[in-house]
């Protein structure tokens, strides 16, 4: 059994940890702090949690807790994460898992000093839906890789006084919305790749509100990425994969529980796959419970998040703004 702890009564907590422990004979929420201790006490009473604490520390601390759930702001994740870490719990964090690459280094070497499981929460990427994806990538049937886009965009605007929307918190479309596709285009080819132009547009804030960029992976090949929560947007997640023998495109690869389709186009026809609607956070679920038990390597975990950033470090870089987490001249 893994008893976990939640730091902030966040709202992605009920479908990202909730929910699917409800269903895990082997998970437990047990308590749960948020800065507000009232609202983190309606929280507890509406999601059936047993216990609420003062402060993060004290669930940090508390001896019946084996995991720790950190859904708050990007710019909170390094900090608390470490501590957690350090006091020997397992920590399941919320992407992006820090605000630059430094902090992501700083987290994974904690993980490895205390022999604990740092994941970052790419829920995507253990569903089959993405599992089969990454299968016709090494299959061949594609034929050789040529170019890839990968695009999310959410409904906008988004608010100004939200937490994406405030440079302080760690915000920006690429840590929040845009490092979907940079992960997407990692994960679906084994490589890391280099940053070679990136263009963005921000608020007033530095805050990029659309950010695109092109990846080149070698041998030639580059890939195309782009987030966005600009005001005229509406929801869509697609990845495209074109090869000298076919195309592969991915509707969906964020949520496919909400719809999605794999859709090959080969020279002997097209086909279209669609896989369980079992939810990505139940088996990201299943994976952080086999990997406490058994030892086992995770796909998103905090090695993969020290590369994943420096990714998203070199796009800020390209494009002119900030890198997250530090300090801004002026």
């Amino acid at each position: 059994m893994i008893r976990f702890g939640i730091l902030g009564a966040a709202k992605i907590a009920p479908m990202a940890l909730i929910e699917p422990a409800a269903s895990n004979p082997s998970v437990e929420v047990v308590c749960i702090a948020a800065r507000d201790e009232g609202r983190a006490r309606e929280f507890a009473e509406k999601n059936q949690i047993p216990k609420v604490l003062a402060t993060y520390q004290d669930v940090i601390d508390d001896p019946e807790i084996d995991a720790v759930y950190i859904p708050l702001p990007i710019a909170a994740h390094a900090d608390w994460s470490i501590k957690a870490l350090k006091a020997g719990k397992h920590v399941l964090c919320e992407k992006s898992l820090a605000s630059n690459h430094r902090q992501a280094q700083r987290m994974h070497d904690q993980a490895l000093k205390n022999d604990r499981l740092l994941m970052d929460a790419f829920h995507y990427r253990y569903h089959p839906f993405f599992e089969a994806a990454v299968e016709v990538m090494e299959s061949g049937v594609l034929g050789e890789l040529q170019h890839l886009f990968a695009n999310f965009q959410i409904q906008g605007p988004v608010p100004s006084d939200d937490i994406r929307r405030i440079y302080a918190q760690g915000g920006g479309v690429l840590m929040d919305i845009g490092c979907y596709p940079v992960s997407w285009v990692r994960h679906l080819t084994g490589l890391e790749p280099t940053v070679s132009a990136a263009s963005a547009v921000i608020d007033a804030d530095d805050i990029d509100i659309e950010m695109t960029a092109r990846l080149t992976l070698g041998g030639g090949v580059e890939a195309d990425i782009r987030g966005s929560m600009a005001a005229e947007q509406s929801f869509k997640a697609e990845v495209i994969v074109t090869g000298s023998l076919g195309k592969m495109i991915l509707k969906n690869p964020l949520v496919p529980q909400l719809g999605h389709a794999l859709i090959l186009d080969l020279e002997s026809g097209p086909q279209t796959k669609t896989f369980t609607q079992r939810s990505t956070y139940a088996f990201q679920l299943d994976a952080f419970v086999a990997a406490v038990a058994e030892g086992g390597c995770l796909a998103t975990d905090s090695e993969d998040g020290v590369k994943q950033m420096a990714v998203i470090d070199a796009c800020y870089q390209q494009a002119g703004l900030p890198v997250r987490g530090l300090k801004r001249d002026g």
